[in-house]
């Protein structure tokens, strides 16, 4: 390596997945339909306050995509939403009577009462 040559530290990951979250993706790829190649996080808008947090299965990457590896399974975050997201914790809750993927946002200046969607 020459003395021109500049190492980059690594990039942090754009969102953070416990390890609930983590699980749960493992669990979504044993049951993937056929052809797909992972879940996708996208913020569509929709909702009280404009933006939701869907989460799909895909079968095709889209280079603009953020690509997080996991044990088991790949989670894609969606280039158009990833500046709704960078900084975020990703987890997966689970008790009595409901179920889903909850999201620690330090981007998101407000919600709707139901919580199910945000605004930036």
């Amino acid at each position: 390596m020459s003395a021109e040559t500049k190492i980059r530290p690594a990039r942090p990951a754009a969102l953070i997945l416990t390890p609930s979250a983590e699980a749960r993706i493992a669990a979504l790829m044993a049951k993937a339909p056929a052809g797909a190649i992972g879940v996708k996080l996208s913020t569509p808008r929709r909702g009280c306050s404009g933006l939701a947090y869907s989460v799909d299965y895909i079968d095709a990457a889209n280079p603009m995509d953020e690509r997080i590896d996991t044990a088991g399974g790949t989670l894609f975050v969606d280039g158009a939403s990833l500046l709704y997201l960078v900084g975020s914790t990703m987890d997966w809750v689970e008790d009595d009577f409901t179920a889903g993927f909850m999201f620690n946002n330090p981007n998101a200046k407000g919600s709707c009462g139901c919580g199910e969607s945000f605004t930036v």
